[in-house]
């Protein structure tokens, strides 16, 4: 952006105020106007950058910001992410049932602990889908992961095929 204008026009506007007063006021201002143009950039910056970050503000979370480029300020402007698309409701896909994975070979059943960092919204999915079976979201996290390991079988629990009537039990036992 071209501030030259701005400053030219407030050099005509001082030196008709100037004219208006005389040869000894004239002089003053032209002695005045390289200072005062100074004065006038760094101002005009100053309400630039003000303005910028009100927008900014608005603009959350992306932003605008004021450069100088020599004697003019240039605007950079980073756009906010785009939003996902929205998805049309669909009828939640139920997951199929899987048995917790028999011990291989030479496992001798001790649990360990790891660190998971999710994203939070896989996080608020995979809380949620735990819910949605009657599982905690650690017994929900093993399950998902033996099935994915196991190649993404489907084979159900015990007890689960056609031949009970369909009936199935979950959780915990002590």
């Amino acid at each position: 952006m071209d501030l030259t204008p701005y400053v030219d026009n407030l050099r005509r506007e001082l030196a008709v105020a100037a004219d208006a007063s005389g040869d000894e006021a004239r002089a003053l201002a032209e002695r005045l106007s390289a200072p005062l143009e100074s004065a006038a950039r760094l101002t005009l910056l100053n309400v630039l950058s003000a303005a910028m970050s009100d927008v900014t503000r608005e603009l959350a979370p992306g932003s605008v910001d004021v450069r100088l480029r020599g004697l003019d300020p240039e605007f950079v402007v980073t756009p906010p992410p785009a939003p996902e698309p929205v998805r049309e409701a669909r009828e939640p896909v139920v997951a199929p049932v899987v048995a917790a994975p028999a011990a291989s070979e030479g496992d001798d059943g001790t649990m360990v602990r790891i660190n998971l960092r999710l994203p939070a919204h896989l996080k608020g999915r995979a809380e949620g889908a735990a819910a949605a079976e009657g599982l905690s979201v650690n017994a929900w996290l093993v399950r998902a992961v033996a099935v994915a390991l196991d190649g993404g079988g489907s084979a159900g629990a015990p007890g689960r095929g056609k031949e009970s009537g369909g009936r199935g039990f979950t959780g915990w036992v002590r």
